[in-house]
């Protein structure tokens, strides 16, 4: 329930602070004074667009307030899930800067614009003039059956298993078009590993080849460097390693005599050792190196084929080349278990099928177990209403499943006994359009639990005694709803529980916004007024005593 608005700097508003009873709430007032603009600032708590234009005083932001109290489920459950504050008392409010960037908060912490029109479609269902367009549209048709028939918590269960169902028959397809693109190119995935399996090239072979390739490539240069050491150190006139192991023979007759010189001695013995381990290394090196024109060809003809396939899938290594033939193993063997994998998810996915088709055939079951009652109630209203030639039918027929079940739901509208039924969009005119919202919204506000239902200007196109009856229905939406009203029917003014006065004043030659809640004699003239003007004869001003009455 809306308690209190206040309106800071908005419009022609400089600051408004009106507060709502829990039943029905009139506002009244002559054509341009601004009751738009309170619907206006209205729609910024609840989410709609913002725009700088509408400050008063540029150097000021705008402010927007709503205090409702609620304890409906649905609201709690949406504060608990966004991690906002839980309290019966709830205070939106809504920001709007000189340059047009707004801010909204929910019991004063921050929100998204999204966070806050999705509270809003849980405290407030604002109906306004062109809101009957929604009549037309297959969603709120499809809404209004299934709040009468509450089907929530089936079609909550519906659209889980709705959902897998489409999941497995995507995987099913998926599936298929894997088998579908294997069959293409199955055969030249089958002829590269066979090419590559033929290779059989071992881990790092290729670097390996290459090396060896390069060593046979310089063996004359390297064999003759290795002789050309060996017979320096060991052969020729005067070996190195000789001539070393002569020096030593000349310091060890002093050995004794010079302090230091048996660690000499000792250092040259062990290089002259050292020297001999290495001339004879090198002699068996030199050994093992020689030219074969045999090996090298073979490791030429094995590089060709490495490279041949290096190049051909461009790849740098011999890891790439096994990694590559790894991968396309796995997608072989990956094929050889898809039919099966095929048939399984077909049989998934019929499972799937058939649980959604079940709980949908239930969601048919109670959606036409509520048209009758529905279509009769309707009618009934529209002939209070001053429609008494009109039918409304609800067509509901199978289609295929879709997100809300396999029903299409259409509302269909006869002005004139006509029987000649077609769409609502086609036939209905803006005045009937009007009624209908109406009659079909006081059915279903109940089921919905709407704490607050707002109308502005319903009452388009109706006089007399169809706006007569158009309040009495409101009336009864009271009962059980908070219900504010912006009209210029009498009629309907005089059924308020309270009456709100929307006028212009002047202020320091500027002119603002005000509004008060009108006084028992105040709302005896404002009736009088509607009805005639502004000339208040005893007898308009009884009439107006009588319709409040009444």
């Amino acid at each position: 329930m809306l308690q209190q608005l206040h309106i800071l700097n908005y419009a022609i508003i400089d600051e408004l602070e009106v507060s709502f009873g829990a039943q029905l709430n009139i506002i009244t007032g002559e054509t341009g004074a601004g009751k738009s603009i309170l619907m206006g600032a209205l729609n910024l708590i609840l989410g709609e667009r913002a725009d700088s234009a509408v400050l008063v005083d540029k150097e000021k932001k705008c402010v927007i307030e709503g205090t409702f109290k609620t304890s409906a489920e649905q609201v709690l459950n949406y504060l608990k899930e966004n991690d906002l504050d839980e309290a019966d008392s709830l205070l939106i409010r809504r920001e709007i800067n000189a340059s047009g960037k707004s801010r909204a908060f929910i019991n004063d912490t921050p929100v998204t614009l999204s966070q806050l029109q999705d509270l809003a479609t849980k405290l407030v269902d604002l109906h306004q003039q062109f809101d009957t367009l929604d009549l037309g549209k297959a969603d709120f048709q499809r809404e209004v059956i299934d709040a009468l028939a509450q089907t929530g918590a089936l079609l909550n269960q519906y659209r889980t298993a709705y959902g897998q169902a489409q999941a497995a028959q995507k995987k099913w397809a998926a599936l298929k078009a894997q088998q579908e693109a294997f069959a293409k190119e199955g055969d030249y995935l089958k002829f590269l590993y066979e090419e590559l399996s033929e290779a059989g090239f071992k881990e790092q072979e290729v670097e390996e080849l290459e090396n060896e390739a390069k060593l046979l490539e310089h063996s004359e240069g390297i064999k003759g460097a290795l002789s050309t050491v060996c017979y320096a150190l060991s052969e020729g006139e005067q070996p190195m390693v000789q001539q070393l192991k002569s020096l030593l023979h000349q310091l060890e007759a002093y050995r004794q005599l010079l302090p230091g010189l048996p660690a000499l001695i000792e250092r040259l013995n062990s290089v002259q050792i050292e020297l001999q381990d290495i001339a004879a290394e090198l002699e068996g090196m030199q050994e093992q190196v020689s030219y074969d024109p045999r090996r090298a060809e073979t490791i030429n003809e094995r590089l060709s084929v490495g490279y041949k396939l290096l190049k051909k899938h461009g790849l740098r290594d011999t890891a790439g080349l096994l990694n590559l033939q790894q991968e396309i193993s796995i997608k072989l063997q990956n094929v050889l278990h898809l039919d099966e994998d095929i048939v399984a998810a077909q049989k998934e996915q019929e499972r799937q099928a058939k649980a959604a088709t079940d709980l949908a055939v239930q969601l048919t079951k109670k959606r036409t177990d509520v048209l009758a009652a529905f279509e009769k109630r309707v009618n009934e209203l529209l002939a209070r209403v001053g429609m008494p030639n009109a039918r409304l039918k609800a067509q509901l027929k199978a289609g295929p499943l879709g997100p809300y079940g396999a029903d299409q739901i259409e509302f269909l509208f006869d002005a004139n006994k006509s029987n000649r039924f077609e769409p609502i969009r086609k036939v209905a005119s803006g005045g009937e359009l009007s009624r209908l919202m109406l009659s079909i919204k006081s059915q279903v506000a109940g089921s919905m639990q709407m704490p607050t239902l707002i109308f502005d200007e319903i009452d388009t196109g109706i006089s007399g005694e169809a706006a007569r009856q158009v309040g009495i229905i409101m009336k009864e939406l009271a009962a059980g709803h908070q219900v504010i009203c912006i009209t210029h029917q009498p009629q309907i003014a005089a059924k308020a529980d309270a009456h709100y006065f929307v006028y212009k004043q002047e202020e320091n030659n500027v002119i603002r916004t005000r509004v008060r809640q009108l006084k028992e004699k105040e709302r005896v003239e404002a009736i009088a007024r509607m009805l005639s003007g502004e000339q208040l004869s005893e007898g308009i001003l009884k009439v107006a005593r009588e319709m409040i009455l009444n």
